[in-house]
């Protein structure tokens, strides 16, 4: 599975609250990618300007990877105490940055923005 395809599904994520509807496939990215069934911890940081916009971390492995990776993009997009909720015209210039944690260390992709600035 490609880093693609988890930032794809951080950023589907963030767009289902921005469009107000549930777009992500569960059953077809779990039929795909049985690796999004594994309990894997995940932190996403959403940068504006290259300033952190928002944060989300689990500590524990306790979620799939696929849930983790939506819940926590909502939270750092939406429910990060240190940040109002984060605004389409924002989301078009946010970068993603997910880190996952596993047996074998720290892993971490980072997204482009949708539009640059």
């Amino acid at each position: 599975m490609s880093q693609s395809v988890l930032l794809t599904i951080a950023r589907a994520s963030i767009e289902e609250v921005l469009q107000a509807q549930n777009s992500i496939d569960r059953n077809d990215l779990l039929e795909n990618y049985p690796i999004l069934r594994e309990p894997i911890a995940i932190q996403i940081t959403l940068f504006l300007d290259n300033k952190v916009r928002g944060s989300a971390k689990s500590e524990t492995p306790q979620r799939s990877l696929l849930e983790d990776i939506i819940h926590n993009s909502k939270i750092a997009a939406f429910q990060d105490e240190s940040f109002d909720p984060l605004v389409t015209s924002e989301y078009l210039h946010t970068t993603i940055k997910l880190t996952l944690f596993t047996a074998d260390g720290e892993l971490s992709h980072q997204s482009e923005a949708i539009l640059k600035a």
